[in-house]
């Protein structure tokens, strides 16, 4: 096996998790040449990864399709050995499909999957983390035992945050693209004035969240709370989260951060659950959760705009104290 593609064009946190075939794979072929495709956006995951050769980007916000045929004739001309496709979507379906390989693997609920030479079921079993679920589209390849998500920050990265570190302090990633993923702001708040006066808060983020994290620092009411959403890049916001005192997330990419970079962290599970298989990975880890049984809970597999019924009580019923408990 000389040249390894391994895609997975979706959101941040897909592509964290998906790091878990790059470790496999190089252990696996120390001599091959592993490379990436992503979205654009999440390339900056894999600045200067050691195992890595090249990061490919396909832009899908600007002429898609365009972008796309280009991308597979790109691929065609490098000649892979295998390719690896993590996702269930038409378009990398095409990519795998078309893209020459000798050995294309891939999930049968891709809509391309019969043009695969190895097609992989997919199910969500109980209990097997979305890391092992990739990890039979390579089993074949390796061995059974999957690997962890890495990320790698650089000097650079480190170099950023390291101001930072001067007196033990927590993160908060307070934000989520799906409001019933996202714990509500006041909760967040209430939390917040609970921690002790000498422990520094960063609240984390995109740009996107800016607003959202400035809102919850001017109510909190505390000295040293510091915003950090759209400061950071995403290596930089890993390093600054693994020598944290706790990290607390929701499910969500900075969740996933934390386990490529085995930072202790607290996930806060609203509509969703553990159960799905994207939980933390960290040997640090904890879950909090509502400790009521709801029968509407979970109410979907991402999450929704509102909780459908009106009550989110996924996330109301959730104790300040489950959380200062992990503390």
């Amino acid at each position: 096996m000389q040249k390894i593609l391994v895609v997975q064009t979706a959101f941040i946190g897909d592509v964290v998790l998906a790091t878990a075939l790059i470790e496999k794979l190089h252990a696996a072929y120390p001599q091959a040449a592993i490379d990436m495709l992503v979205r654009k956006g999440n390339e900056q995951l894999f600045s200067g990864h050691p195992f890595l050769r090249e990061t490919l980007v396909w832009n899908k916000k600007q002429a898609k399709y365009r972008n796309l045929f280009a991308m597979i004739a790109k691929i065609r001309k490098r000649k892979y050995d295998l390719v690896v496709n993590v996702q269930r979507y038409a378009a990398t379906g095409l990519i795998t499909a078309f893209s020459g390989a000798a050995r294309t693997v891939g999930f049968n609920k891709n809509p391309f999957s019969f043009l695969f030479t190895d097609v992989i079921p997919h199910a969500f079993d109980e209990g097997m983390h979305e890391t092992e679920r990739n990890h039979r589209l390579i089993a074949a390849f390796t061995d059974a035992q999957a690997a962890k998500p890495r990320l790698y920050p650089a000097a650079a990265d480190e170099n950023a945050v390291r101001g930072y570190k001067n007196m033990p302090y927590i993160c908060i990633g307070p934000a989520s693209v799906w409001f019933t993923k996202q714990f509500p702001a006041e909760q967040w708040i209430t939390f917040i004035n609970s921690l002790p006066s000498d422990l520094q808060v960063f609240l984390l983020g995109a740009p996107g969240d800016l607003s959202l994290c400035e809102t919850i620092a001017a109510s909190a009411g505390r000295k040293n709370i510091t915003v950090l959403a759209g400061k950071l890049n995403f290596l930089e916001s890993a390093a600054l989260m693994r020598d944290a005192r706790m990290n607390y997330v929701n499910d969500s990419a900075p969740m996933h951060f934390a386990s490529a970079v085995n930072a202790p962290v607290t996930a806060v599970y609203c509509s969703t659950v553990p159960a799905f298989g994207y939980g933390p990975l960290s040997d640090n880890r904890h879950i909090v959760e509502t400790p009521y049984a709801l029968d509407c809970r979970p109410c979907g597999l991402h999450g929704y705009k509102a909780c459908p019924l009106g009550h989110f009580n996924c996330a109301r019923q959730i104790g300040n104290n489950q959380l200062l408990a992990t503390l």
